[in-house]
Protein backbone atom coordinates (compact mmCIF):
# COMPACT_ATOMS: atom_id res chain seq x y z
CA UNK A 1 0.00 0.00 0.00
CA UNK A 2 1.27 3.21 -1.16
CA UNK A 3 2.12 5.68 1.72
CA UNK A 4 0.52 8.67 2.79
CA UNK A 5 2.10 12.12 2.68
CA UNK A 6 0.43 15.54 3.66
CA UNK A 7 1.09 18.65 0.96
CA UNK A 8 2.08 21.94 2.95
CA UNK A 9 -0.99 23.70 3.88
CA UNK A 10 -1.95 27.19 5.53
CA UNK A 11 -2.72 26.89 9.42
CA UNK A 12 -5.40 28.90 10.31
CA UNK A 13 -5.89 30.07 14.16
CA UNK A 14 -9.60 28.51 14.30
CA UNK A 15 -8.82 25.64 12.39
CA UNK A 16 -6.14 23.37 10.49
CA UNK A 17 -6.28 21.75 7.07
CA UNK A 18 -4.80 18.62 5.96
CA UNK A 19 -4.48 17.21 2.35
CA UNK A 20 -3.23 13.64 1.99
CA UNK A 21 -2.25 11.92 -0.92
CA UNK A 22 -1.75 8.70 -1.88
CA UNK A 23 0.63 8.00 -4.98
CA UNK A 24 1.89 4.75 -4.58
CA UNK A 25 5.57 5.61 -3.35
CA UNK A 26 7.35 7.65 -1.37
CA UNK A 27 6.83 11.21 -0.32
CA UNK A 28 9.99 12.71 -2.85
CA UNK A 29 8.01 10.28 -5.49
CA UNK A 30 4.75 12.60 -4.86
CA UNK A 31 6.71 15.80 -5.12
CA UNK A 32 8.85 14.70 -8.19
CA UNK A 33 5.47 13.59 -9.93
CA UNK A 34 3.47 17.08 -9.03
CA UNK A 35 6.32 18.71 -10.43
CA UNK A 36 6.20 17.01 -13.29
CA UNK A 37 2.72 18.04 -13.69
CA UNK A 38 3.58 21.46 -13.52
CA UNK A 39 5.99 21.67 -15.82
CA UNK A 40 3.94 19.62 -18.17
CA UNK A 41 1.29 22.21 -17.67
CA UNK A 42 3.82 25.27 -17.97
CA UNK A 43 4.00 23.98 -21.62
CA UNK A 44 0.74 24.17 -22.20
CA UNK A 45 -0.96 27.26 -21.54
CA UNK A 46 -3.97 26.69 -22.89
CA UNK A 47 -4.72 23.95 -20.83
CA UNK A 48 -4.76 20.13 -20.43
CA UNK A 49 -7.43 17.45 -19.43
CA UNK A 50 -6.80 14.78 -16.70
CA UNK A 51 -6.40 12.19 -19.81
CA UNK A 52 -3.71 14.61 -21.81
CA UNK A 53 -1.97 15.24 -18.48
CA UNK A 54 -1.44 11.64 -17.98
CA UNK A 55 -0.07 10.76 -21.51
CA UNK A 56 2.49 13.96 -21.09
CA UNK A 57 3.39 13.15 -17.39
CA UNK A 58 3.49 8.78 -18.19
CA UNK A 59 1.09 8.27 -14.96
CA UNK A 60 -2.27 6.29 -15.07
CA UNK A 61 -5.35 8.71 -14.55
CA UNK A 62 -6.26 7.79 -11.23
CA UNK A 63 -2.59 8.93 -9.86
CA UNK A 64 -3.16 11.78 -11.65
CA UNK A 65 -6.75 12.39 -10.86
CA UNK A 66 -5.22 12.48 -7.03
CA UNK A 67 -2.61 14.88 -7.82
CA UNK A 68 -4.61 17.45 -9.44
CA UNK A 69 -7.21 17.36 -7.07
CA UNK A 70 -4.34 18.62 -3.77
CA UNK A 71 -2.87 20.81 -6.20
CA UNK A 72 -5.66 22.55 -6.99
CA UNK A 73 -6.72 22.61 -3.35
CA UNK A 74 -3.55 24.48 -3.04
CA UNK A 75 -3.92 27.31 -5.43
CA UNK A 76 -0.97 25.50 -7.85
CA UNK A 77 -3.54 24.32 -10.65
CA UNK A 78 -6.81 25.47 -11.67
CA UNK A 79 -9.45 23.85 -13.71
CA UNK A 80 -12.56 24.86 -15.90
CA UNK A 81 -14.86 21.91 -13.86
CA UNK A 82 -14.72 18.29 -12.80
CA UNK A 83 -13.84 17.90 -16.74
CA UNK A 84 -12.51 20.63 -17.34
CA UNK A 85 -8.71 21.51 -18.61
CA UNK A 86 -6.08 22.45 -16.14
CA UNK A 87 -3.62 25.09 -16.46
CA UNK A 88 -1.36 26.57 -13.82
CA UNK A 89 -3.28 28.12 -10.79
CA UNK A 90 -2.38 31.49 -9.14
CA UNK A 91 -0.48 30.58 -6.28
CA UNK A 92 2.33 29.62 -9.06
CA UNK A 93 2.35 33.26 -10.00
CA UNK A 94 2.46 34.46 -6.92
CA UNK A 95 5.87 32.01 -6.17
CA UNK A 96 7.23 33.18 -9.47
CA UNK A 97 6.48 36.93 -7.96
CA UNK A 98 8.36 36.12 -4.80
CA UNK A 99 11.63 34.75 -6.83
CA UNK A 100 11.91 37.61 -9.23
CA UNK A 101 11.87 39.87 -6.16
CA UNK A 102 14.16 37.44 -4.58
CA UNK A 103 16.53 37.69 -7.29
CA UNK A 104 16.24 41.46 -7.59
CA UNK A 105 17.25 41.50 -3.91
CA UNK A 106 20.52 39.35 -4.76
CA UNK A 107 21.66 41.31 -7.90
CA UNK A 108 21.50 44.60 -5.84
CA UNK A 109 24.72 45.17 -4.29
CA UNK A 110 26.20 43.33 -6.98
CA UNK A 111 24.17 46.35 -9.46
CA UNK A 112 26.09 49.47 -6.49
CA UNK A 113 29.75 47.24 -7.02
CA UNK A 114 29.40 47.35 -10.79
CA UNK A 115 27.97 51.09 -10.78
CA UNK A 116 30.97 52.35 -8.47
CA UNK A 117 33.19 50.73 -10.48
CA UNK A 118 32.04 52.44 -13.76
CA UNK A 119 31.24 55.33 -11.60
CA UNK A 120 27.65 55.50 -13.84
CA UNK A 121 24.06 54.99 -13.08
CA UNK A 122 23.44 50.86 -14.11
CA UNK A 123 19.98 50.36 -15.15
CA UNK A 124 18.22 46.16 -14.63
CA UNK A 125 15.12 45.88 -16.53
CA UNK A 126 12.83 43.16 -18.14
CA UNK A 127 12.45 44.72 -21.60
CA UNK A 128 14.14 48.04 -22.83
CA UNK A 129 14.28 49.69 -26.01
CA UNK A 130 17.80 50.54 -26.06
CA UNK A 131 20.71 48.38 -25.58
CA UNK A 132 18.83 46.32 -22.79
CA UNK A 133 16.34 45.87 -25.74
CA UNK A 134 18.72 44.63 -28.33
CA UNK A 135 20.56 42.40 -26.03
CA UNK A 136 16.77 40.73 -26.02
CA UNK A 137 16.09 40.64 -29.34
CA UNK A 138 19.96 38.93 -30.09
CA UNK A 139 18.86 36.06 -27.92
CA UNK A 140 15.30 35.67 -29.37
CA UNK A 141 14.72 32.43 -31.69
CA UNK A 142 14.40 33.27 -35.03
CA UNK A 143 10.54 33.05 -35.11
CA UNK A 144 10.30 35.17 -32.06
CA UNK A 145 12.18 38.21 -33.65
CA UNK A 146 10.62 37.77 -37.02
CA UNK A 147 7.24 38.64 -34.24
CA UNK A 148 9.11 41.48 -32.69
CA UNK A 149 10.35 43.12 -35.68
CA UNK A 150 6.93 42.23 -37.74
CA UNK A 151 5.40 45.84 -37.27
CA UNK A 152 7.40 49.32 -38.57
CA UNK A 153 10.64 50.82 -36.58
CA UNK A 154 10.16 53.78 -34.65
CA UNK A 155 12.38 56.41 -35.38
CA UNK A 156 13.22 58.63 -32.23
CA UNK A 157 16.15 60.18 -32.74
CA UNK A 158 18.54 60.67 -36.06
CA UNK A 159 20.52 57.77 -34.48
CA UNK A 160 17.81 55.15 -34.41
CA UNK A 161 18.11 52.29 -36.66
CA UNK A 162 15.20 51.97 -38.45
CA UNK A 163 15.75 49.65 -41.28
CA UNK A 164 15.56 45.69 -40.32
CA UNK A 165 18.23 44.82 -42.13
CA UNK A 166 20.32 46.93 -40.78
CA UNK A 167 18.82 46.08 -37.04
CA UNK A 168 19.68 42.57 -37.94
CA UNK A 169 23.30 42.77 -38.78
CA UNK A 170 23.47 45.22 -35.70
CA UNK A 171 22.13 42.17 -33.23
CA UNK A 172 24.49 39.76 -35.55
CA UNK A 173 27.28 41.28 -34.04
CA UNK A 174 25.43 41.73 -30.39
CA UNK A 175 25.43 37.66 -30.72
CA UNK A 176 28.95 37.34 -31.14
CA UNK A 177 29.91 40.15 -28.67
CA UNK A 178 27.55 39.13 -26.16
CA UNK A 179 27.54 43.29 -25.70
CA UNK A 180 24.76 45.60 -27.05
CA UNK A 181 25.08 49.62 -27.73
CA UNK A 182 22.86 52.45 -27.27
CA UNK A 183 24.20 55.17 -29.60
CA UNK A 184 21.79 58.24 -28.86
CA UNK A 185 19.35 55.80 -30.37
CA UNK A 186 16.47 56.00 -27.86
CA UNK A 187 17.45 59.58 -26.83
CA UNK A 188 19.94 62.35 -27.98
CA UNK A 189 22.99 63.11 -25.87
CA UNK A 190 22.39 59.32 -23.88
CA UNK A 191 23.86 56.33 -24.73
CA UNK A 192 24.46 53.01 -22.99
CA UNK A 193 26.00 49.13 -22.85
CA UNK A 194 23.64 46.09 -22.30
CA UNK A 195 23.73 42.40 -21.91
CA UNK A 196 21.38 40.30 -21.03
CA UNK A 197 21.69 37.55 -17.77
CA UNK A 198 20.92 34.03 -18.14
CA UNK A 199 19.41 31.05 -16.58
CA UNK A 200 18.17 33.26 -13.28
CA UNK A 201 15.23 31.69 -11.60
CA UNK A 202 13.77 31.21 -15.78
CA UNK A 203 13.51 34.76 -16.25
CA UNK A 204 15.24 36.80 -18.85
CA UNK A 205 16.57 40.24 -17.47
CA UNK A 206 18.83 42.72 -19.21
CA UNK A 207 21.35 45.49 -17.25
CA UNK A 208 22.65 48.11 -19.09
CA UNK A 209 25.26 51.15 -18.17
CA UNK A 210 23.44 54.11 -19.64
CA UNK A 211 25.31 57.39 -19.69
CA UNK A 212 26.30 61.09 -21.41
CA UNK A 213 27.18 60.26 -24.62
CA UNK A 214 30.33 62.30 -24.07
CA UNK A 215 31.47 59.90 -21.25
CA UNK A 216 30.46 57.13 -23.85
CA UNK A 217 32.45 57.56 -27.03
CA UNK A 218 36.45 56.36 -26.61
CA UNK A 219 35.31 54.00 -23.60
CA UNK A 220 32.76 51.19 -25.46
CA UNK A 221 35.69 48.33 -25.47
CA UNK A 222 35.98 49.48 -21.45
CA UNK A 223 32.65 49.64 -20.41
CA UNK A 224 31.81 46.72 -21.89
CA UNK A 225 34.50 44.27 -20.60
CA UNK A 226 33.47 45.72 -17.11
CA UNK A 227 29.92 44.81 -17.78
CA UNK A 228 30.71 41.77 -19.23
CA UNK A 229 32.65 40.53 -16.65
CA UNK A 230 30.38 41.95 -13.90
CA UNK A 231 27.18 39.56 -15.94
CA UNK A 232 29.40 36.54 -16.19
CA UNK A 233 30.12 36.80 -12.00
CA UNK A 234 26.85 37.37 -11.48
CA UNK A 235 25.46 33.86 -13.48
CA UNK A 236 28.24 31.85 -11.46
CA UNK A 237 27.60 33.22 -7.71
CA UNK A 238 23.69 33.21 -8.03
CA UNK A 239 23.06 30.13 -10.23
CA UNK A 240 22.66 31.55 -13.43
CA UNK A 241 23.33 28.36 -15.89
CA UNK A 242 22.41 28.95 -19.79
CA UNK A 243 19.95 26.08 -19.83
CA UNK A 244 17.57 25.75 -22.53
CA UNK A 245 15.38 28.59 -22.13
CA UNK A 246 18.62 30.73 -21.85
CA UNK A 247 19.47 33.08 -24.63
CA UNK A 248 22.25 32.05 -26.84
CA UNK A 249 24.49 34.83 -26.76
CA UNK A 250 28.16 33.95 -26.90
CA UNK A 251 30.54 36.00 -24.45
CA UNK A 252 33.81 36.99 -25.78
CA UNK A 253 35.47 40.29 -25.59
CA UNK A 254 33.89 43.03 -27.78
CA UNK A 255 36.46 44.00 -30.74
CA UNK A 256 36.65 48.12 -31.32
CA UNK A 257 34.16 50.00 -32.74
CA UNK A 258 31.19 49.01 -35.01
Amino acid sequence: MGSMIGLPQEVGPAMERSTEVTAGGTGIQVIARAADILRALRSAPGGLSQAEVADRVGLARSTIHRLLNALEDEGLVESDGPRGRYRLGPEIGRMADTARRGLLSSIHPMLEELSREVNETVDLSVLHCTANGKAFLAAMSPLDLARAMSGNLATLTPHTITEPAVLQQELERVRAEGIAYDREEHSEGICAVGTTIRGLTGVAVAVSVPLPAQRFYGRESLLGDALLTWAQRVERELGGNGGPEAPSIRRRRPVGDI
